[in-house]
């Protein structure tokens, strides 16, 4: 396998491995386990956890920008604002597709008071902001209202809500509201980790 592509696959990895287990909680270990490598090939290849969960941010980042700046240049001026926030909120829950991306950016929040990976986060947090502001033209209300409802997203796959979509109806019903059409994706990727 090409370095690069094992590069991604340790990323791609290690991004399940903080999303649901967080920073503190999660190993460099763990993170080669769930990769299928040795653990000192990890640390050969990004030093430290912490650097690790640097570049585990950066790509979480960069994909979400990438997807954002996606769907601004596929969007026309006759969708509206309206329909391109809709979009744009299509495109992050897709995003759960690449598993642990949005846990893992939810974790470098909660890690903001870190010296080193609160500026990394909040760099990142600020970027999306300049996006959705400068790029798809949107006031900052809506900004703030399309990170909200981002937040939500995270929040609930951080609860496990859809662990429990079947057994509590209070779950289903926001849930529903929640991701809407995109919901069976919501419902089908988010099982075990």
């Amino acid at each position: 396998m090409p370095a690069a592509q094992r590069r991604e696959q340790i990323l791609a990895e290690a991004s399940k491995v903080f999303g649901e287990r967080g920073y503190a909680g999660a190993t460099t270990d763990q993170v080669a386990q769930a990769a299928g490598i040795s653990q000192p090939y990890v640390v050969r290849l990004f030093g430290t956890k912490e650097k690790l969960f640097l570049e585990v941010i950066e790509r979480a980042q960069n994909k979400l920008a990438a997807r954002f700046r996606g769907v601004i240049a596929e969007t026309s001026a006759d969708d509206g604002q309206a329909g391109l926030a809709r979009r744009l909120g299509f495109a992050y829950v897709d995003l759960i597709e690449d598993r642990g991306i949005l846990l893992a950016l939810m974790q470098a929040f909660i890690t903001g008071h870190d010296p080193a990976i609160g500026p990394r986060a909040r760099a990142g947090f600020l970027a999306t902001y300049h996006i959705l502001r400068d790029e798809a033209g949107f006031s900052p209300d809506e900004v703030r209202e399309f990170l909200a409802a981002g937040m939500l997203f995270n929040t609930l796959l951080a609860l496990r809500l859809p662990d429990v979509f079947d057994d509590d109806e209070a779950a289903r019903e926001l849930m529903e509201c929640t991701f809407s059409t995109k919901l069976d994706l919501v419902l089908g990727v988010s099982g075990s980790p």
